[in-house]
C-alpha cells in the first residue's frame, strides 16, 4: 500500500507542477479572450491527457499493484492532496475566502474543473480496467 500512496503523492506533484503552468497560461492569456468556461474546456484535454500518461508511467516505474484496492489508494492520495493544494492556492494565493472557493464549484467553469480533477483521481482505476479489458 506505501507504493501505491508514494505514486499518488508522486502523481498529485506532477499534475499539479503541470496544472500550475497551464493554469496560468489559461488565467492570463486564453480567459480574457474566450471567457473563463470556453478557457477551461480548452484546458481540460489537454491536462487529462497529460494525467493518463504521468499516471500510466508512475504505475509501471513504482510498480502499483494490480489490484483495485491500491489503485483507490493512489487515486484518492492524488485527489485529496490535489483538493487541498487548490484550497490552499485560492486561500493564501488569491485572497479567496473558503465560500469563495466553494461558490466558484457552482459555476460551470469550477464543475467542470471539478468533474476533471475527479477524472484525475479516478484514473489509476480507470487503466487497471483497461489493461484488464486488453488480456
Amino acid at each position: 500500500m506505501m507504493k501505491a500512496v508514494c505514486a499518488g503523492v508522486l502523481y498529485f506533484l506532477a499534475m499539479f507542477a503541470v496544472g500550475f503552468v497551464l493554469g496560468t497560461i489559461r488565467v492570463l492569456m486564453a480567459t480574457p479572450g474566450i471567457g473563463e468556461t470556453a478557457a477551461v474546456l480548452v484546458e481540460m484535454p489537454v491536462i487529462l491527457t497529460a494525467s493518463w500518461f504521468v499516471c500510466g508511467f508512475l504505475i509501471r516505474k513504482l510498480q502499483v499493484t494490480r489490484a483495485l484496492f491500491p489503485r483507490m489508494m493512489m487515486g484518492v492520495s492524488a485527489l485529496a492532496l490535489l483538493l487541498a493544494a487548490e484550497t490552499l492556492l485560492g486561500l493564501y494565493g488569491f485572497d479567496r475566502g473558503a465560500d469563495e472557493q466553494l461558490a466558484h464549484y457552482a459555476t460551470l467553469a469550477g464543475a467542470i474543473g471539478l468533474a476533471g480533477q475527479i477524472v484525475f483521481g479516478l484514473f489509476p482505476v480507470v487503466q487497471l480496467l483497461f489493461k484488464d479489458a486488453g488480456r
